[in-house]
């Protein structure tokens, strides 16, 4: 299957661009080819020569309605770049404007049309060639109608406009920001951290896009970025804030953000290229992402299942605890870390999309190629960059900010499970995640220019957190959070126990060694983990103070609320009774021993 993987790669080089084309849509398409095909076909560039100037002048000359030299002041004698579909030309507007003309190759509908209707004749002896599932003509038929779409200049051109509009410049709502936040963010509010090159109409068609000519610098080009002094980690976090807003926030994205598509300009600024290729995911799928994260991060297979049926990834019918069982299997075993990089977590999942015949809606499959050429790129910059954990404050953020019911469930299966019991461990990253804010804000209103987090978008708002706070409270005080209340007496009962235990190995040196061996090591993680949440939920508290008791008084006159802290503390009162004269009485002892065993 290997070499019969290659010869595919090599054959669809040779056969130009439109399979070409094929070959690095269908290397995102788990659902449809083996996780052998899929690895080799993302080796796939374009490897296409350019095409004649004159050609091309001719193509202008065609389109636009005039001889070359009304139309541009002057244009370069040959390409700047070349790709599959068409080519780069710098020219002069008579109006003294730079600018960049895009001239797509002579006969791309046609020749489009035609392999297309090629690959349709042998279709099926080509998905039994490469083992592939399902209906690979309907895959391949959606492939085709993007490509279609990006061989219309004029379609680009308003892509770009919309993306500018969206993401031309970040976005910050002056009612929800705090005071502090406002100080240190002014700088930053009317940057555009995003450039798009400007669109001139009257000199763009079907074939030939004008637009602004930006000069950057290459991702890859290591030197260049020094010497611009342009800090290579705000570059990554700019590129990674920008697409999560496309992919999780707004639902419009760039598909294609690989290193000729990106470059730096000296500003700082990252400029973005070729809106060819789009997708548009509307929030019934944004949300879905999400969760698809939570429940990948939190190891929990059946509710990933789940996630997959509803949103149609899954065919109906199919047994989801044995999808589960095949996920589960995929994460490797408890002590196993779980892939925090896109690529690592694909190689995870590829084999079992493949088994269990799932179906990519066409734009999620752009969301793998998105993602996938996102971590790419920022991956030149940071060899140790991992989409995944990075993107948690954002989806953290979001989850927070966002009082959907749908985003509230998702928060609370981040940090309870689905048994009742509390995710220690999550609860204590998130709390630390909000406490962190505190001791960036004094860094970063010191000295804004050097400030670690110049978007602002690793921060939280903290009449978010609070609202979320008070959300979650409400949940485990309800009905519904009966088990989550039985399970968090347990566990304070656990951390009371630990407590006391620690006080008597305190009371000797020799004792302390065998009673911390003794001891439920997860008892002690969970009291580590709650003193540290206390201390950070602290901090957290400082920063917005009147927010906070604000919730915490409507939380006390509650009378559910003060019935579960009165059962809590007749629980602890009832345990510690019992347990208070064995560690005392134990203490007493181990000191009698130690004064009646000291040398005299």
């Amino acid at each position: 299957m290997k070499k019969r993987a290659i010869k595919f790669r090599e054959t669809l080089i040779r056969l130009g661009p439109f399979y070409i084309k094929l070959g690095q849509a269908l290397s995102t398409r788990p659902d449809i080819l083996p996780k052998i095909y899929c690895l080799e076909l993302a080796k796939l560039q374009d490897q296409i020569p350019p095409f004649s100037t004159s050609v091309a002048i001719k193509s202008i000359e065609t389109q636009l309605g005039a001889p070359i030299s009304k139309i541009f002041a002057d244009i370069s004698p040959e390409p700047i770049a070349a790709a599959s579909l068409g080519q780069v030309y710098k020219a002069h507007l008579p109006s003294g404007e730079l600018v960049a003309v895009k001239v797509q190759r002579p006969g791309m509908t046609l020749s489009l049309t035609l392999d297309a209707l090629l690959f349709n004749m042998i279709g099926g002896q080509l998905k039994r060639f490469a083992k592939a599932r399902k209906d690979l003509l309907v895959a391949v038929n959606e492939m085709v109608r993007h490509m279609f779409d990006e061989i219309d200049y004029v379609l680009e051109g308003k892509n770009a406009e919309r993306f500018a509009s969206l993401y031309g410049s970040v976005p910050f709502d002056d009612q929800n920001m705090q005071s502090k936040a406002a100080i240190r963010d002014t700088k930053c509010k009317n940057t555009n951290l995003v450039k798009v090159p400007k669109i001139y109409w009257d000199f763009t068609r079907k074939a030939v896009l004008t637009m602004e000519w930006i000069d950057g610098i290459k991702l890859t080009d290591e030197a260049s970025l020094k010497e611009a002094f342009l800090n290579r980690r705000k570059l990554i976090d700019q590129g990674l804030y920008c697409s999560l807003r496309q992919l999780l926030e707004v639902g419009f994205f760039h598909a294609d953000p690989h290193p000729g598509n990106l470059v730096a300009t000296s500003s700082g600024s990252l400029a973005y290229f070729d809106f060819g290729m789009m997708g548009d995911i509307p929030r019934h799928y944004r949300v879905g992402l999400i969760q698809v994260l939570v429940h990948f991060v939190n190891r929990d297979s059946l509710g990933l299942a789940n996630d997959f049926l509803s949103l149609g990834f899954i065919p109906e019918g199919a047994d989801i605890q044995v999808v589960a069982d095949a996920l589960r299997a995929s994460f490797g075993g408890e002590g196993t870390r779980l892939s925090q990089d896109f690529q690592g977590i694909m190689n995870q999942l590829y084999d079992v999309m493949y088994e269990f015949n799932f179906s990519l809606p066409p734009d999620y499959a752009l969301v793998i190629r998105a993602l996938g050429s996102l971590e790419g790129t920022a991956k030149l910059l940071d060899p140790d960059f991992k989409v995944v954990e990075s993107a948690y404050p954002f989806i953290i953020g979001r989850l927070l900010a966002d009082s959907n019911p749908d985003m509230r469930r998702i928060l609370r299966q981040l940090v309870i499970r689905n048994d009742g019991s509390i995710r220690w461990n999550r609860l204590e990253r998130l709390i630390g995640a909000i406490s962190e804010q505190a001791s960036e804000y004094a860094e970063d209103s010191n000295s804004p220019e050097e400030s670690s987090n110049p978007l602002g978008w690793k921060s939280f708002d903290m009449r978010a957190v609070v609202a979320a706070t008070e959300d979650l409270l409400l949940f485990i005080l309800s009905e519904k959070g009966l088990r989550v209340r039985i399970f968090l007496l347990r566990d304070i009962i656990k951390a009371a126990d630990t407590f006391l235990l620690n006080q008597v190995a305190g009371c000797t040196s020799s004792y302390g060694v065998e009673a911390v061996q003794n001891s439920d090591s997860e008892a002690q993680a969970t009291l580590a983990r709650v003193a540290l949440g206390f201390r950070s939920l602290g901090q957290a508290v400082n920063m917005a103070p009147e927010v906070w008791s604000a919730m915490f008084l409507r939380m006390v006159l509650k009378p559910e609320f003060r019935t579960f802290i009165l059962d809590m503390l007749f629980t602890l009162f009832i345990h510690l009774s019992r347990k208070a004269p064995e560690t005392y009485w134990i203490c007493i002892s181990q000191l009698i021993h130690k004064l009646v065993d000291k040398p005299r």
